[in-house]
């Protein structure tokens, strides 16, 4: 079954800050196996955002590519996702039912902000 991948635009005046470091994805618990990108193979990592946006402030799990975290990406640091995308998902895990939405982007840049003159 094909799961349903939605672009996210963000406005202009939206704001992103990195909440966490980038944490290494783990695909499998129980052997440690990493979870890779399915067309370069290279490692994932999750990044929590805060997002604001519009009088409002959302927080972000964002899974990104190794090869597009941007080098000194800190918590605290502004960012840009590139190519973000949305994919709602639901499972029955023991009879419950769990469902969510999971972020992707290609990578994420530094913000570069400007010091008051």
């Amino acid at each position: 079954m094909a799961m349903t991948r939605i672009r996210v635009a963000l406005l202009p005046s939206a704001v992103c800050i990195a909440g966490t470091e980038p944490v290494l994805k783990i695909k499998d618990q129980q052997t440690g196996e990493v979870a890779t990108d399915r067309e370069t193979g290279a490692s994932l990592y999750t990044v929590t955002v805060m997002l604001m946006e519009d009088g409002r402030a959302e927080v972000l799990k964002i899974t990104v590519p190794e090869t597009g975290l941007a080098a000194g990406l800190k918590p605290g640091a502004m960012v840009r996702p590139v190519e973000l995308f949305a994919t709602p998902w639901a499972r029955i895990f023991n009879g419950q039912l769990s469902d969510g939405v999971a972020y992707r982007a290609a990578r994420l840049e530094l913000v570069m902000v400007e010091a008051a003159q």
